[in-house]
């Protein structure tokens, strides 16, 4: 009587046994350049603007490295897409200096609480490496188009994984994994619109509304891909518009 093998599937070890839990590739990328961005213009003078090309550099290799463990990070095309990107680009634009940020606000309303007076403070300088390496303009049009390809292409993929694949899901279902991409979640889409938002504290409003917008894509289209266009379609219109009109507080 013959003996039949039985055949035993290894389990996965080490770094490709971190690399399987789903949560690990798809909130690694955005952690890491939520982190190395705290160091922007930290470390010396002019490094916003290396470490802004570090991290898109190094992230934008994670995404690709990961992209096997990530199958939903697929860009696709559709026309609602597009013009979900253009209106968000257009709002964007449109509400710059109308609606105060969430530091005004937020000023505001400790200074009526406590009665102070609001000093005088300096402006932030605006991203502008044409200007900051006006000695060089080669390596200064270098890092604006690292930027400009870091947010239509690095940044779309690595927030709409975080934000619309694992973020919105996990709140819907411990097994986020488990659960379709369309999935209809009420909660979970006004907190995933609302953190949006807030992690966008200069424009928060228009950020608010551009979650929903590309959370919508995903529920409509049952794929990422859509939201993936939309916010790179907007990210690459805001910078065009920055760079033609020269208003660079849009970089």
């Amino acid at each position: 009587m013959e003996s039949r093998a039985t055949s035993v599937v290894a389990a996965p070890t080490g770094l490709k046994r971190w690399l399987a839990m789903p949560e690990i590739p798809r909130a690694l990328p955005f952690v890491l350049f939520v982190g190395l961005g705290a160091l922007q213009g930290k470390l010396f003078d002019g490094s916003e603007y290396w470490v802004y090309a570090f991290k898109t550099i190094v992230v934008g290799a994670l995404l690709w490295w990961l992209r096997g463990y990530l199958p939903e990070m697929k860009w696709a095309f559709s026309w609602s897409a597009v013009v979900v990107g253009i209106a968000i680009a257009a709002l964007w634009i449109g509400l710059e200096g109308v609606v105060p940020t969430l530091a005004e606000l937020w000023g505001a309303g400790t200074r009526v609480v406590t009665g102070q007076i609001p000093e005088p403070s300096a402006a932030n300088e605006p991203w502008h490496p044409v200007a900051y390496f006006s000695s060089n303009p080669a390596l200064g049009w270098a890092f604006l188009a690292i930027r400009v390809v870091g947010r239509s292409l690095v940044v779309p993929a690595l927030e709409e994984v975080f934000y619309r694949s694992f973020f919105y899901r996990s709140i819907a279902a411990a097994r986020f994994n488990e659960v379709p991409l369309g999935i209809w979640h009420a909660t979970a889409f006004v907190i995933t619109s609302l953190v949006f938002g807030l992690a966008h504290p200069d424009q928060w409003l228009a950020a608010v509304v551009c979650g929903a917008a590309y959370q919508l894509l995903v529920v409509k289209k049952k794929r990422l891909g859509d939201a993936m266009l939309a916010h790179a379609t907007t990210n690459l219109i805001i910078s065009g518009y920055a760079i033609w009109t020269g208003q660079w507080q849009f970089t």
